[in-house]
C-alpha cells in the first residue's frame, strides 16, 4: 500500500482526521449554491427554514445551473491556488450516511451553518446516552482514527497528478492523465471510506436500536424542530479525558446520530452540489477565512458570482471546456444518488437490528468512487486545457479576481482543515499510466 508522510507530524495528533474542534463545527464544507441564504439562515426564500416551501433537495444539487457554478467556481480556485489549497477538505465528507448535512440544509430556525450547530446536536444525543452507550463511541473513536487520517493522506497523490496535468508534468511516453487509474484509485479511496461507514453503522446503529422509551421520547421531542429551540446543554462527556482526535470523532459520531436517528433514508442519500470532485481548492477558497472566526457568515454569492465572472474572463472555446461539465456529468450524478440510495439504506439495516451485506456495500462504495473519479478525471482536463491556454492578461485577471477575494494561498498543506508540512507524496506516475 502507498505510504505518505507528513514531516513534523505525529499521525494520532490530526484530530479526526486532522481537523480542530472549532473547524468541525463550521460549515460542514457545503459551499452555498444558487438559491442558497446566507450561512446560519438556512435555504433562501423558504424549505422548512422560511417561506415558500423550498427545501434542499437532490434535485436543487442536481440542477444544471448550480453544478456549472459550482464546477466554474472549482476551476477558478484551481487555476488560481497551489496543492496546499486543493488539500483543505471539510471531514464531514467523510463516511456522510447519516443525513447530517441535509439537517443543516434544512434546519427550520434557519441556523444550520452556525458554529454551534453540531455542539448542540452532538450534546443533545450524548445527554441521552448511558455511560456504557458513551464507552462505545470512545472505542469506535480510536479504532477509526488511524483510517481517517489515512484516507486524508490518500487523496495527495490524485491531487499531486491533477496539478502535473496543469503544468504539463507528464511522465515521458504517457500522453496525460490515465482515466482508468484515476479510476481505480478513487475506488480504492471509497472502498476504505466503506469499510469505516460499516463500523460506523454498526456501532451507532446499535445504540440507536437499543434505546430506552425515556431516550427516544427525548429525541422525538426534538424531531422536526430547529437548533434553535433545542436544549443547551453542558458538554456531557469530560474532553479532558480523551485524546484530541478522539473528542472530535466522538462529536462527530453523536451529531451524525443525532441526524440519522431524526431524518430519513432520503436525508441520508442528500448531498448539496460541491460533495463529488472535491480535489481542486474550492472548499480553501470559500471556507478557510471562516476557520477560527466565530460566528463568521459564508457568503452566499461567492460561489455563483466568482463562477459566473469566471467564465467571462474565458474565450467561447476555453468556456465551452467548463460549460460542456455538467450535461456530461449529470449521468453520473444520478448514478451516483442510485448508489448512495442503496448504501444509505443497507446501513439504516443497523437500526433495526439488522446487519447489511458488507461485501454488497464495499462494491457499491467502490463504483461510487469509479463514478466520482469519472468526474474528477473530466474536471482536470477541462481545467487543465483552460489554464494551459489562458493568455498572460486572462491570468493576471483571474489573479486580481482572487486579490479582490481576499484569500491567498497556504503555505503548507492540510490534513482535512488543520495546517501541516507538505506530506512526502510518492510517485504519481502511475496515475498517467506508468508503471
Amino acid at each position: 500500500m502507498m505510504k505518505l508522510r507528513v514531516p513534523g507530524v505525529h499521525a494520532t495528533r490530526m484530530a479526526a482526521g486532522g481537523v480542530a474542534l472549532a473547524a468541525l463545527l463550521l460549515t460542514g464544507g457545503c459551499l452555498a449554491a444558487p438559491g442558497h441564504g446566507p450561512r446560519g439562515q438556512g435555504p433562501r426564500g423558504g424549505g422548512p427554514g422560511g417561506p415558500g416551501n423550498e427545501v434542499m433537495d437532490m434535485s436543487r444539487t442536481l440542477s444544471e445551473r448550480g453544478q456549472l457554478h459550482t464546477l466554474a467556481f472549482s476551476g477558478f480556485a484551481f487555476l488560481t491556488g497551489n496543492l496546499g489549497a486543493d488539500s483543505f477538505f471539510p471531514p464531514g465528507k467523510v463516511a456522510d450516511w447519516w443525513g447530517f448535512q441535509y439537517l443543516r440544509d434544512n434546519d427550520p430556525s434557519r441556523l444550520g451553518h452556525n458554529t454551534d450547530f453540531l455542539t448542540k446536536a452532538a450534546y443533545n444525543m450524548l445527554y441521552v446516552l448511558n455511560d456504557q452507550q458513551r464507552a462505545q463511541l470512545v472505542a469506535l473513536a480510536q479504532q477509526q482514527v488511524q483510517p481517517i487520517n489515512e484516507y486524508a493522506l490518500k487523496r495527495f497523490p490524485l491531487m499531486q497528478a491533477f496539478r502535473r496535468q496543469l503544468t504539463g508534468d507528464t511522465p515521458a511516453g504517457a500522453q496525460g492523465l490515465d482515466r482508468e487509474a484515476v479510476l481505480a484509485y478513487s475506488a480504492e479511496l471509497y472502498k476504505l471510506d466503506g469499510e469505516m461507514s460499516l463500523q460506523r453503522a454498526a456501532v451507532m446503529g446499535g445504540i440507536l436500536h437499543d434505546l430506552n422509551a425515556q431516550q427516544r421520547a427525548y429525541l422525538d421531542k426534538l424531531k422536526g424542530t430547529g437548533m434553535a429551540t433545542w436544549p443547551t446543554l453542558a458538554e456531557p462527556i469530560d474532553r479532558r479525558s480523551l485524546p484530541h482526535d478522539v473528542h472530535v470523532a466522538v462529536m462527530t459520531y453523536a451529531g451524525d446520530m443525532f441526524s440519522w436517528y431524526v431524518g430519513s433514508a432520503e436525508a441520508d442519500v442528500y448531498f448539496c452540489p460541491e460533495r463529488q470532485g472535491t480535489y481542486f481548492g474550492g472548499f480553501y477558497l470559500k471556507d478557510a477565512p471562516a476557520m477560527g472566526s466565530p460566528n463568521y457568515t459564508i457568503s452566499n454569492t461567492l460561489t455563483g458570482d466568482v463562477g459566473a465572472n469566471m467564465l467571462t474572463k474565458l474565450t467561447p472555446a476555453q468556456a465551452q471546456a467548463i460549460t460542456s461539465l455538467p450535461p456530461a456529468q449529470t449521468p453520473l450524478l444520478q448514478e451516483i444518488v442510485n448508489v448512495r440510495r442503496a448504501i444509505a439504506t443497507a446501513l439504516r439495516r443497523c437500526i433495526a437490528g439488522e446487519t447489511p451485506d458488507q461485501a454488497q456495500v464495499l462494491a457499491l462504495a467502490e463504483k461510487y468512487g469509479r463514478l466520482d473519479g469519472e468526474i474528477v478525471y473530466g474536471d482536470a482536463m477541462a481545467f487543465a486545457q483552460v489554464g494551459r491556454s489562458l493568455s498572460a492578461q486572462q491570468r493576471a485577471d483571474l489573479v486580481a479576481m482572487r486579490q479582490q477575494i481576499g484569500v491567498g494561498v497556504p503555505q503548507g498543506a492540510f490534513i482535512y482543515s488543520t495546517p501541516v508540512q507538505m506530506p512526502s507524496i510518492p510517485s504519481t506516475d502511475f496515475l498517467f499510466g506508468v508503471k
